[in-house]
């Protein structure tokens, strides 16, 4: 029997991705090609898409500008989608903005996850220490299983991207091979 699975695709913006943007690493750009391998992938099982993004409004008060500077404003370079990514009009793939590190907190996903019958994820995009980590996280304190894919995500710090992907397959879920990973989809 297969479980229901849906892609959670994390933050894949500009901020991140385009060397123009405000937190743009070298390794961010080798996640691309295998999330759009995911995102190909769901598409053609008629997986559910979640597309997430980091979206802040300018000018207001942001709890998470205690630990970081303002980011990814509403409306600006940093926070559209990089090229190629976001909804695209595929069919069963929706936005998710997020204003804190888990696509989860403060937002519907799970309420919407549960609505499909979804009862797995498979988590992509950037950063696996930060928003992958996090998002992971509450995903399996809301009974999903967790399945993080380590050739799609990654971090400016490889060790605590290392320490993620530990710390996943030993206490939230499984850290998958992207072959795998398009195999759950299906």
């Amino acid at each position: 029997m297969t479980t229901p699975t849906a892609l959670v695709v994390i933050d894949m913006q500009n901020s991140f991705l385009h060397p123009e943007g405000e937190n743009f690493y070298p390794a961010a750009p080798q996640v691309v090609a295998p999330v759009r391998a995911l995102i190909d992938a769901a598409t053609a099982a008629g997986a559910v898409i979640v597309h997430v993004c980091d979206s802040h409004r300018a000018g207001f008060a942001d709890f998470e500008q205690i630990r970081l500077p303002e980011h990814c404003v509403s409306g600006g370079f940093n926070a559209a989608f990089f090229d190629g990514f976001g909804p695209k009009g595929r069919p069963r793939e929706i936005l998710l903005p997020k204003r804190r590190y888990s696509a989860f907190f403060a937002t519907d996903l799970a309420l919407f996850l549960n609505e499909q019958g979804i009862r797995r994820i498979v988590l992509c995009g950037v950063k696996t220490n930060v928003c992958v980590r996090a998002t992971a996280t509450d995903g399996f304190a809301h009974g999903f299983e967790v399945a993080l894919v380590r050739e799609a995500t990654n971090s400016n710090r490889p060790h605590l991207a290392a320490a993620t992907c530990e710390d996943v397959e030993r206490y939230i879920g499984r850290v998958v091979d992207l072959e795998s990973a398009c195999g759950m989809l299906g």
